[in-house]
């Protein structure tokens, strides 16, 4: 995708000023609107819109792991910018349509043999993909129905609440440690707001993948649930969180989150910077050529 693929496509879509989406005033209850359900897809993300529950469904479908590319990230935020344009739409549902994954993470490939301007664009697309679902005015729900390591395991951090398929082969976690990687603050920031300091700090050290039980255990996710009954799940905690008025939810999460957000406001070309630099030394260029040709060779 040529650059600025993502500049370029938020321009097209009305898209507000990069790191100023989530000053996005609350939103009102939309009108009652007769049941209707409306799709629209790009390459790698299936919307599906009910507008009578107020209530979209996000599938991931960029098989065969649903990694987070340049072209993901983009086609991910296009799709997050127009439901929360739509007054229709007051809840999203995040799930994959890819069997037993929900996301695979970063794109090692973007990362890995680039230009330092390629390495830039990539790295402000993930700080929008998760600004924009961090700060949303909707409520978000992860319905978690596979592995999630590393950045998937950061989309659904960044979710309201988190349901995962109650299955052991599943794991979720911030392991980047594993391939050499530092997980940026703001990552470590979700991370602590969800489980707590102590948690955080050795499971980001040891880059630990937390099976689906122990998930459940430290706090991760907020529920397990059998794989055949996750859709239904998420649909229910989703009119409960909608029963509240929407104002003093939207506010409330505002205010929980708002330091957060300002953080990574305030050092946003520093934590670019501070990507290029690091995802361009040497050492880590070949530590992610060598987890390149394992995958390579686990395929094979």
């Amino acid at each position: 995708m040529a650059a600025p693929a993502l500049a370029r496509c938020m321009a097209r879509t009305g898209v507000l000023p990069l790191g100023q989406a989530w000053g996005r005033a609350p939103r009102l209850p939309p009108s009652p609107l007769p049941a209707q359900r409306r799709a629209f897809s790009n390459n790698k993300v299936l919307v599906e819109l009910d507008e009578s529950a107020g209530v979209a469904t996000m599938k991931f479908k960029s098989p065969p792991v649903n990694s987070l590319s340049l072209d993901f990230l983009t086609e991910f935020c296009i799709s997050l910018e127009k439901l929360e344009n739509d007054r229709a739409c007051r809840g999203v549902i995040l799930t994959s349509a890819v069997p037993k994954i929900f996301s695979s993470g970063l794109d090692i490939t973007e990362m890995c043999g680039k230009s330092t301007e390629h390495y830039a664009e990539f790295w402000r697309a993930v700080q929008e993909m998760w600004l924009r679902l961090y700060s949303s005015n909707m409520v978000t729900v992860a319905a978690v129905n596979g592995s999630s390591p590393a950045g998937g395991c950061l989309i659904a951090l960044t979710c309201d609440y988190r349901i995962m398929a109650e299955n052991p082969k599943f794991s979720i976690g911030l392991n980047e440690a594993q391939l050499g990687i530092v997980a940026p603050f703001w990552f470590k920031d979700t991370f602590v707001n969800v489980v707590g300091h102590r948690v955080a700090e050795s499971s980001l050290q040891l880059g630990s993948l937390h099976s689906a039980p122990e998930a459940h255990r430290i706090g991760l996710v907020d529920e397990l649930v059998p794989e055949e009954k996750l859709k239904d799940r998420a649909t229910a905690v989703m009119q409960q969180w909608l029963a509240l008025p929407d104002h003093a939810r939207q506010l409330t999460k505002t205010m929980m989150r708002k330091a957060v957000l300002d953080r990574l406001v305030a050092h946003r070309e520093e934590d670019v910077q501070n990507f290029i630099s690091f995802i361009s030394k040497e050492s880590i260029q070949k530590s992610l050529r060598m987890y390149m040709e394992m995958l390579k060779k686990k395929k094979s």
